[in-house]
């Protein structure tokens, strides 16, 4: 028995790097996003990004106070109101700058989890009126 030689075929696109001979490839269109899924990725990036913002915060805390950044901050402020009652340190303490970061960072995740959801909505409409997204697949 021999064996009929498989027909390969190539992929047709405008680039000839991306042509992949021998390959199997499949040309779908994405016509729907599911609103629910959409708003579970966005809720993980906006945790992602929440944990970012407040780590980032303390950071830059930490290394301001160890340059003595606050500390040139408290002789100016002195010089300029006339006298040496103002502390830097004080009203930007760690904790409160922390806690006003991880406001911020929940803040933000909600309205990136919010934004998600109403993106994908956005992308059903106009998927309905222009036929989607053409995508092309190969299992190579």
């Amino acid at each position: 028995m021999s064996k009929k030689p498989r027909k390969v075929r190539q992929w047709l696109t405008a680039d000839s790097e991306t042509n992949v001979s021998g390959a199997t490839h499949v040309r779908l269109r994405l016509v729907y996003v599911d609103w629910v899924s959409a708003m579970k990725m966005s809720f993980l990036v906006g945790i992602v990004q929440a944990v970012v913002i407040i780590v980032a915060t303390a950071i830059l805390h930490v290394v301001l106070v160890q340059t003595g950044l606050f500390s040139a901050a408290n002789a100016i402020i002195g010089s300029v109101i006339g006298g040496s009652g103002f502390d830097v340190n004080t009203v930007l303490s760690f904790g409160q700058t922390v806690a006003f970061a991880a406001v911020i960072g929940i803040l933000n995740m909600v309205v990136i989890t919010v934004m998600g959801g109403i993106v994908a909505v956005i992308y059903n409409v106009i998927a309905k009126m222009t036929g989607g997204i053409k995508v092309g697949l190969s299992d190579k």
